[in-house]
């Protein structure tokens, strides 16, 4: 089965509607002698506004129709008929987009809550129609005005996952069986690096009925901050995390030394955004079932002055009072 594609960054090109043009007529009935100027209004054009909504997770449809365009406005008719106005259009976004000016590069607006909106493209006025050039010296007016025109302009979509908590660590560290373990996502999960290609958010629910999000995102590598491996795409996604956890393989069956990949962490979150180590962490020690993992355990407090959180998501130990633990965390 194929994996859906997943776009977290997008140009859009949006085209509000044009007012359409006010109309030149006059009366023409029978038993009305003088009939006058009638020419009705014309009608505005449609706006072009962006709304968050928490059932979108992806910018992948506007990937696919970069090109917004809301509906122009109906010319005016005789007997002062008014123009239709265009129909506005609503474009659906993820929580936690980002709107930038393609152009100038400077950020519009944030649109982080469900139901947030934007008017990005403001749709022109209708014309005016010759009736309203009629005066007692001027009974045939030929005048009126055309529609004004709409915005049009090119906007970036950035998009950055809205969670609560933020899984970190290195590829087959089993942040993915963590995430699915703790929560309700589904993510793909094998004995591979890059098992995880984009970020997938999961919803971890307690018994009071309260919840928070976990979003997980690719492992990151060494020089992930400049592009290196996966990750470096993604690690945006973890801006909005009030809480980060660190998940390592405590037990190295990469060959990697556990101690190493947590310094390599902190440094890299450090380099992509510097303010995100001084935000409350939790630190994991994955793995701990596996024979090896006890040496490296008690190698890893020695190096690192820290006392990991002991879990094996492999044969559940730990994994209910890690929940308890998540429960605590500040949520910003």
């Amino acid at each position: 089965m194929k994996t859906r594609r997943f776009v977290d960054t997008v140009t859009v090109h949006v085209l509000a509607g044009k007012g359409g043009n006010g109309c030149v007529s006059f009366r023409r009935e029978r038993h009305v002698p003088k009939g006058g100027p009638d020419g009705g209004d014309g009608g505005r054009g449609g706006n072009v506004t962006l709304r968050a909504d928490r059932n979108i997770d992806s910018l992948l449809s506007l990937f696919y129709a970069p090109d917004q365009r809301a509906e122009d406005g109906g010319h005016g008719k005789g007997k002062r008929q008014h123009g239709r106005n265009g129909a506005d259009l609503c474009v659906g976004t993820p929580c936690g987009t980002e709107v930038w000016d393609a152009d100038s590069g400077e950020l519009i607006h944030d649109l982080v809550e469900h139901g947030d909106e934007l008017l990005v493209g403001q749709g022109g006025d209708g014309g005016k129609g010759n009736c309203h050039w009629l005066t007692s010296r001027h009974r045939a007016p030929m005048e009126h005005t055309d529609g004004t025109v709409c915005d049009v302009r090119d906007i970036k979509l950035v998009l950055k996952t809205v969670a609560d908590v933020g899984f970190v660590g290195y590829p087959n560290a089993g942040k993915s069986s963590l995430l699915a373990a703790v929560s309700d996502a589904h993510p793909k999960i094998a004995a591979y690096p890059f098992t995880t290609l984009h970020p997938v958010v999961g919803t971890v629910r307690f018994e009071d009925y309260t919840s928070l999000r976990v979003v997980d995102v690719p492992g990151l590598i060494d020089g992930a901050h400049e592009g290196v491996g996966l990750g470096h795409a993604f690690l945006r996604h973890i801006e909005r995390a009030a809480t980060l956890v660190f998940v390592i393989d405590m037990a190295g069956v990469d060959g990697r030394c556990p101690a190493d990949d947590y310094m390599s962490l902190r440094r890299e979150l450090e380099q992509h955004k510097a303010d995100m180590l001084s935000r409350p962490s939790l630190l994991l020690a994955n793995k701990m079932d596996v024979e090896t993992a006890e040496k490296n355990f008690a190698e890893f407090v020695r190096r690192t002055k820290k006392t990991p959180f002991r879990i094996s998501v492999a044969t559940g130990d730990g994994v209910e009072d890690l929940k308890n633990e998540l429960r605590k965390v500040p949520l910003g």
